[in-house]
């Protein structure tokens, strides 16, 4: 069995440097992910994430206004791929975003539900 916690909208939060950062309480790894978040005008103390399925931990500064998990959170479900609206536009418009890896691995789980 696997510890990667995936998020609604495919990303692994256990990978997300984020999470690592906060799990770790890594100064160093904040300041790096800073650095390169630059596009986002991240802040090394702002690099703290417990992951966007948290109930009661923190969550980075733009995971709190995702339309994604916002919607996932409303209908209840895992990931947008166990959604009935699996593809939907405010899926769509954040995959466009991201790049094909999180659209092929919501594709990939929604297949297997299949």
């Amino acid at each position: 069995m696997s510890d990667e916690m995936l998020a609604y909208c495919g990303l692994v939060c256990t990978d997300c440097n984020a999470y690592i950062a906060k799990q770790n309480d890594d100064d160093e790894l904040r300041r790096k992910t800073a650095e390169e978040w630059s596009r986002a005008r991240a802040r090394a103390e702002e690099i703290n994430c417990d992951g966007c399925k948290t109930e009661t931990g923190e969550l980075w500064k733009w995971c709190s206004n995702c339309e994604v998990r916002a919607c996932a959170i409303e209908k209840g479900v895992e990931t947008c791929a166990h959604c009935d609206d699996f593809g939907c536009n405010i899926l769509e418009k954040f995959l466009k975003m991201s790049g094909e890896e999180l659209r092929n691995k919501l594709n990939k789980i929604h297949a297997s539900l299949a």
